[in-house]
């Protein structure tokens, strides 16, 4: 049977989602996917379901072999993704084991991924497209980690990833000090391959898929895999996931609570006064030790 042509997207049947648009369309040497978080008015933050449902369309991605390559992006121009949704991670409305692999999404998918941002990337929206394969950025495009700043103890492997995208010192840089940073800025970091006006991202991202589609389908998915595989012993959450062997008690401590408080309030959360708690215990405990 021939492969399907038409050059407009269609949503495809069967992957009838709120949360998710998932569609296919058809350049001349073979199709594209589109996955796009459909959450505008949250700026696309992601629940549990919404991850869940990007699965499923993976899945249908490997299993149809005309499609070469795969773009995730956001509705509307003001977000690409946000991360997960603060409200409904406060109610607990997470599926953990979805949310903690939502990265891995990527790498399960054999053709290569486009992160289509316009607007906000933030958070786990961030650290998602640059765990894509390709970024492309209209140029109203803003990039931000929030971690340190909601109280979310962020760890694993797309952090060390981080490393191999933007640098050692310039990963710090975004996720410890929570700095913002342009399309431009993006771009010089290693974040981004290409920076365009907003309104010719579309006819951008047709250019890139059609390169791709150009070339041999089956030397495309060797290559991504065998770029997958180069970070594959970053994904064991269980050997790096610092905060179960720092910090277990984090979680919904009076200092998590502090931040995600302080971000519903809009206001700057104070954490001088737990330094200064354990400041007082550490008093306490102190002992001066030499090394002879």
């Amino acid at each position: 049977m021939a492969v399907p042509v038409h050059e407009e997207w269609r949503k495809v049947e069967g992957y009838d989602f709120d949360d998710l648009i998932y569609e296919k369309k058809y350049l001349k040497t073979g199709g594209v996917a589109r996955m796009t978080i459909n959450r505008p008015a949250k700026l696309n933050s992601f629940t549990g379901a919404t991850i869940r449902h990007m699965w499923e369309c993976i899945f249908d991605i490997n299993s149809d072999p005309s499609i070469g390559v795969a773009i995730m992006t956001g509705a509307g121009d003001k977000a690409f993704c946000t991360g997960g949704d603060v409200e409904a991670e406060a109610e607990g409305e997470f599926e953990d084991t979805v949310f903690l692999n939502c990265n891995k999404m990527i790498v399960a998918c054999r053709k290569p991924i486009i992160a289509v941002v316009k607007g906000w990337s933030v958070g786990g929206g961030n650290h998602m497209a640059y765990c894509c394969d390709f970024t492309i950025a209209a140029d109203n495009a803003r990039f931000a980690q929030n971690g340190p700043r909601v109280g979310s103890p962020a760890c694993g492997w797309p952090i060390q990833y981080a490393v191999r995208v933007v640098g050692a010192k310039k990963a710090r840089e975004m996720w410890m000090l929570c700095r913002r940073y342009s399309a431009q800025e993006a771009q010089e970091m290693g974040l981004v391959n290409s920076v365009v006006p907003l309104d010719k991202i579309d006819e951008e991202v047709d250019k890139w898929c059609a390169e791709i589609l150009e070339k041999s389908p089956t030397c495309i998915q060797i290559l991504k895999a065998t770029f997958d595989a180069e970070s594959s012993h970053l994904r064991h959450e269980d050997t790096f996931d610092m905060q179960k062997l720092m910090f277990p008690d984090f979680q919904n401590s009076d200092e998590q609570k502090e931040a995600q408080n302080a971000f519903f309030e809009k206001r700057q959360p104070d954490f001088l006064k737990f330094r200064e708690k354990e400041y007082a215990e550490y008093l306490k405990k102190r002992t001066v030790v030499h090394i002879k």
